[in-house]
């Protein structure tokens, strides 16, 4: 079968680009080109440049994984996003990226394009792990692996901070404007967060840019929705039935998307309008709707269900007690909300139900629960601080956070064994369990950055964890599940 190489001949049922890609010129630099960029801010991008206009297309950069510019180089950085849902299945071929790069292999071409002048926007989905924050201080982590490498060798970056303060030196030499920062990463205040990351970065590498980093660079903050599994081998044949093209870098989602970003960028955007983003000018209250109840609820979900034997989201909402807790969940974690106007928290509660329930989505809960301990803190410990603080009930969020410690056992109830896919993985030492639940909950929750101490020492709290737990151990998880169901 023929690549997708080109918008000539594709099926009349294929959206294609309301342009023409080669007409506009790049303004953005991605980096973390992987498949949730290509589900949403391309998208986004794609949908402003077919209203609009202007030379905002995409260079995409992947720090360490060749894969994607060797997906779509010889697609002239076309690809195509599957939307399903329960109305059908959509093929888009998207238009908006202009080329691929990874930083390993085309180091030269990613550095010139961050002190291009033409680059505008550096925007960054690189997961909560990859920023190398303290969560503790807001600043540098030295201990993560890029972090430590870009702080002895600062003209040869290898990571975020690294490179964004490097380019940002360049530019101010050059005289060039600084790009505008966006996170599109699910941490709170990712914006400020960012902007803290990068000042302390600079102090220890180029004091000289603290003031102009402080006080130049825009670093907006962005809360971002769209489920996006991982491609399989099903994608690729599905792609090939849809578009009639064999398409290396397709990728499927769900047909929802979200956005919601500070308007702050001082040498312009994209009408990312036209795609349906909100512009506030503060997106706290969204960002901590969604996750608390979106990506809080994942969590619990993906541990639970992993460890229930439910390889998908959909397994798990088809398991009547796990749905049971699902929606106990949502509920839970919507009270920890403050009113937001022209949100209805109960109707969000039951939209993200439906959509965990979308039968044409194969989102592994394996998938979700890599990274926990990056996640856990925002997502569920954010939540249980409110909580305890409110007296409101801590039991979903403890049932959570019990689920999660019953995960980094390492080993399921049938005696599988699995990798956990945490950066702190040999902290969390998957053999704890042997040691008592007592000990296996003060040595996950002790951990430096992770639970705040006073949710942690508060002996309501620490009692909850430990009788989950200590169920999960003698009556299994699925056992534990169907007990709090009840």
């Amino acid at each position: 079968m023929a690549r997708l190489t080109s918008l000539d001949a594709l099926p009349p049922t294929v959206q294609k680009p309301a342009y023409t890609p080669a007409a506009h010129g790049a303004g953005i630099v991605h980096i973390g080109f992987g498949a949730f960029h290509k589900a949403h801010q391309a998208v986004y991008t794609d949908e402003a440049l077919a209203a609009s206009g202007g030379d905002w297309r995409i260079i995409g950069v992947s720090l360490r994984s060749p894969e994607p510019a060797q997906e779509l180089t010889p697609q002239g950085g076309l690809f195509t996003v599957i939307e399903r849902s329960a109305s059908g299945t959509q093929a888009r071929v998207i238009g908006s990226v202009h080329s691929a790069l990874c930083l390993s292999t085309d180091r030269g071409a990613v550095l010139n394009a961050l002190v291009a002048p033409e680059t505008r926007i550096v925007s960054l989905t690189v997961t909560e792990k990859g920023y190398g924050v303290n969560r503790s201080t807001g600043g540098i982590d030295p201990a993560h692996p890029a972090i430590k490498a870009d702080l002895a060798d600062p003209a040869n970056p290898q990571g975020v901070a690294g490179l964004l303060v490097w380019a940002l030196g360049q530019r101010r030499k050059q005289g060039t404007p600084p790009f505008t920062v966006l996170s599109c990463d699910n941490l709170p205040e990712n914006g400020a967060l960012t902007r803290s990351l990068m000042i302390d970065f600079a102090r220890h590498t180029a004091p000289e840019l603290i003031e102009y980093i402080a006080t130049e660079v825009a670093f907006p903050s962005s809360m971002v929705d769209r489920i996006t599994p991982a491609r399989t081998d099903a994608t690729l044949a599905l792609v090939e039935e849809l578009i009639d093209r064999h398409d290396a870098a397709a990728i499927e989602c769900e047909a929802f998307r979200q956005w919601v970003i500070e308007d702050h960028f001082p040498t312009g955007r994209p009408y990312w309008e036209a795609g349906g983003a909100i512009f506030a000018p503060d997106i706290t209250p969204y960002e901590a709707m969604k996750l608390r109840m979106l990506n809080g609820t994942h969590s619990m979900l993906a541990y639970a269900g992993f460890l229930c034997g439910h390889k998908y989201v959909r397994d798990v909402m088809a398991d009547p007690e796990l749905a049971t807790l699902v929606e106990r969940y949502l509920k839970a974690a919507a009270a920890t909300l403050d009113p937001l106007d022209g949100v209805d928290f109960e109707v969000y509660a039951r939209d993200l139900a439906e959509r965990f329930r979308n039968t044409h989505l194969g989102h592994e809960t394996y998938q979700i629960a890599m990274d926990g301990s990056e996640k856990m803190p925002q997502r569920v410990f954010a939540a249980a601080l409110v909580a305890l603080r409110r007296g409101q009930s801590l039991a979903l969020f403890a049932f959570a956070t019990a689920a999660w410690i019953r995960y980094t056992f390492g080993h399921g109830d049938d005696g599988s064994v699995y990798v956990l896919r945490d950066p702190r993985q040999a902290e969390l030492a998957p053999n704890h369990d042997d040691q008592g639940v007592a000990t296996a909950v003060d040595h996950v929750l002790g951990l430096p950055g992770l639970c705040p101490s006073e949710l942690r020492t508060n002996i309501m709290w620490r009692s909850l964890v430990e009788d989950f737990v200590a169920r999960m151990k003698s009556v299994g998880v699925a056992g534990a599940v169907k007990e709090a169901a009840r």
